[in-house]
């Protein structure tokens, strides 16, 4: 699927817009959950292509409801509503009109099917009241409240978000007020402290890239010990199907920031936001300068090992759909065979799933598998395998053959392979790589005509004699095996059998 399937139709494009300020606007945390699910909502009603067909989003973003919201969020939500505003003392100190004090009190506490009927004769009215009081006051209790106030308008209609950009309110800047107040580690930004300029008009690219800037600086610093990364995978996980986001997300350094996250879950909060950032890896999978830094990354040993040990349904399907993506681009497909993930997913066909889609992706990423199988050759999977540092006695190794058709592919890039091997003596911790390695050495000095000379030259033997002393008895038999080559040469090394 192209990255550009994933953009939605035009239909809802203000909307859309507007929840981005909205969610930008969100100074508490709670607050800010609140509005990624608004944003869902809203989301889900624009279908886009996936596999083949038009469909929503929902099937991937149906775990990001109440699953992911703690029910105290939810109480202090309710809690900020149920606060009384003094409007009054605010007009007699001249911070709101009089007709905005008229406005709020018919709608203030008011009945939902109420405030429905008032937003459907004179919705731009309430929302120039809304945008003024987050303008021009600086209370955070009545901000807070302003803000809940919008965000249950917004979750009960999201369509509700075209009465900002009705023409009525032209002049207004319906975005800066919102850009004022977002959280800081202290509490929010006072109004009237935006680096915005009051006297220019906020674009959808300035909440966009002002956006995708805090939820990165969230996820390396969270204002909220528990809540602030959660909240910020949340909203990401939703924003991110936004081309232009993914590049402002790029640019930002904030790839990174997913890797540590991905990782096999146990409790149901910590699955949650394994899932979400999972959800973020595959939409960043249809974004090439993403997947550029996911290759050089550890993202793919990771996602494997997610989608080996998880049991969570919706957790496997997102991870699955990613690795389908990742497969056919650059090295990820011969890396996935070395990984073992053929073997994985013949193990997750045979498992109960009901998700028609994560069935269909499964025997798609198999047929990709084996293509990538059969077009990879001996030395194509055992470069994988040392650059991977996943070493282990696949029949390679041993295989005389092998050794006499590829020993002048180990010249490639001043011998990098044997580079690699020497790197893997003096970092690796597993006896099996260990032991491998020094055979590997061994091999190569013994069908190499100046094996010895450059083995030497690259000062394998101090690290390979240190391994003589290893209490692992395979380490130490072909650690000695490589020492008696590089000692003997290749003239009689053809008489030592390991």
């Amino acid at each position: 699927m192209d990255q550009s399937e994933l953009t939605t139709e035009n239909d809802g494009t203000d909307e859309y817009e507007f929840c981005l300020s909205v969610y930008a606007g969100y100074n508490t945390v709670s607050l800010f959950i609140e509005g990624v699910r608004s944003l869902c909502y809203f989301i889900t009603e624009y279908p886009v292509p996936l596999g083949g067909g038009q469909v929503s989003l929902f099937p991937l973003l149906r775990g990001m409801g109440e699953q992911g919201l703690e029910v105290n969020l939810v109480a202090q939500h309710l809690m900020v509503l149920k606060r009384d505003i003094p409007w009054e003392t605010y007009m007699s100190t001249k911070l709101i009109t009089g007709t905005c004090l008229q406005l709020l009190r018919r709608y203030d506490k008011k009945p939902e099917s109420y405030r429905a009927t008032l937003l459907d004769d004179d919705g731009p009215a309430y929302i120039r009241v809304f945008v003024n009081i987050l303008r021009d006051i600086a209370k955070e209790e009545t901000l807070e409240y302003v803000l809940a106030l919008i965000d249950e308008m917004l979750a009960a209609n999201p369509k509700r978000a075209r009465l900002f950009h009705d023409k009525s309110l032209a002049s207004e800047d319906t975005y800066e007020p919102f850009l004022n107040v977002r959280p800081t580690q202290n509490g929010i930004i006072a109004n009237g402290e935006s680096s915005q300029s009051k006297s220019k008009s906020t674009s959808i690219d300035d909440v966009l890239k002002g956006l995708v800037e805090w939820l990165c600086a969230q996820l390396r610093n969270p204002s909220h010990p528990s809540r602030g990364v959660p909240s910020s995978i949340s909203c990401l996980s939703t924003l991110l199907k936004e081309p232009v986001v993914r590049s402002s997300f790029v640019q930002a350094d904030g790839v990174k920031l997913l890797i540590p996250m991905i990782s096999p879950a146990s409790t149901q909060q910590s699955i949650q936001l394994l899932y979400e950032t999972c959800l973020c890896v595959w939409l960043l999978s249809y974004y090439e300068p993403a997947v550029e830094y996911l290759a050089t990354s550890r993202t793919l040993p990771r996602l494997v090992e997610v989608v080996k040990s998880s049991t969570k349904e919706k957790v496997v399907r997102v991870v699955v759909l990613t690795l389908k993506n990742l497969l056919s681009k650059g090295t990820f497909g011969p890396q996935m065979v070395e990984l073992g993930l053929p073997q994985i997913v013949q193990s997750l066909k045979a498992q109960a799933w009901s998700d028609e889609d994560l069935l269909e992706a499964l025997n798609q990423l198999e047929e990709g598998l084996k293509d990538n199988i059969k077009k990879m050759s001996s030395f194509d999977k055992y470069k994988q395998e040392v650059l991977l540092g996943h070493l282990d006695w696949s029949p390679m190794h041993k295989d005389p053959i092998f050794w006499r058709e590829n020993i002048s592919n180990f010249e490639e890039n001043d011998f990098q392979i044997l580079r690699v091997l020497i790197t893997i003596l003096d970092t690796s911790g597993d006896p099996r790589a260990l032991a491998v390695a020094c055979y590997d050495l061994s091999q190569f000095i013994q069908h190499h005509s100046s094996g010895r000379l450059i083995v030497n030259d690259l000062k394998a033997k101090e690290r390979v004699m240190k391994l003589m002393n290893h209490e692992n008895t395979e380490v130490t038999k072909n650690a000695l095996l490589c020492i008696q080559r590089l000692f003997l040469g290749a003239k009689y090394a053809s008489f030592l059998q390991a």
